[in-house]
């Protein structure tokens, strides 16, 4: 489960490259996640950074979920974000403590995969919403898939969480078989 701090890191590169991209009129485009668009996706994004990169930090996010943390400049939102929240993954013995999130207290090695699963999922609604699929990375969602098909997901599959699995389309990637999995309507 060591690893899981390297597939991070990975995650956080593709959602780098996703959001590089993202500007202007995209922002106002609707992201996979009801009722939600890009901009609110990503806000969502970054402040689970923020929150979980300052819980492990046992320090303030400066903030709660739902706040604006994106302010007037996403990209240098997403990329203050992304280095808390990389360095907090690589403090010393991170992963042998428990995580308290929003509905528990949970293992580290839990709380890594549950953060994995926020950015590959995110970054992968946002690659979709904004037109930039090719920048996934399809080995890691496939992975990704394949971990969580392999443990009991039902206790997330709540309001707020995840919804029900739906059909992944024939020969979809396996970003969209993920996103699938974890209920979106792809």
């Amino acid at each position: 489960m060591t690893d899981v701090i390297d597939q991070i890191d990975r995650a956080l590169v593709m959602v780098s490259d996703v959001v590089g991209g993202i500007t202007g009129d995209l922002l106002a485009a609707p992201a996979p996640c009801a009722g939600w668009d890009v901009r609110t996706e990503l806000n969502h994004l970054v402040g689970g950074m923020r929150i979980f990169a300052a819980e492990l930090d046992g320090t303030d996010p400066g903030g709660r979920h739902e706040d604006d943390w994106l302010g007037g400049d996403p990209q240098a939102a997403f990329g203050t974000a992304a280095a808390l929240d990389r360095a907090a993954w690589h403090r010393p013995g991170v992963l042998g403590k428990d995580v308290r999130l929003g509905f528990g207290v949970v293992p580290g090695p839990m709380a890594a995969l549950i953060h994995l699963t926020e950015l590959l999922a995110h970054g992968a609604d946002l690659a979709v919403a904004t037109g930039r699929e090719a920048l996934i990375d399809q080995a890691a969602c496939r992975d990704l898939l394949a971990v969580m098909r392999g443990m009991d997901f039902g206790a997330f599959r709540r309001p707020g969480m995840f919804g029900p699995e739906r059909p992944a389309p024939d020969g979809a990637t396996p970003h969209r078989e993920l996103l699938a999995f974890l209920g979106r309507d792809i």
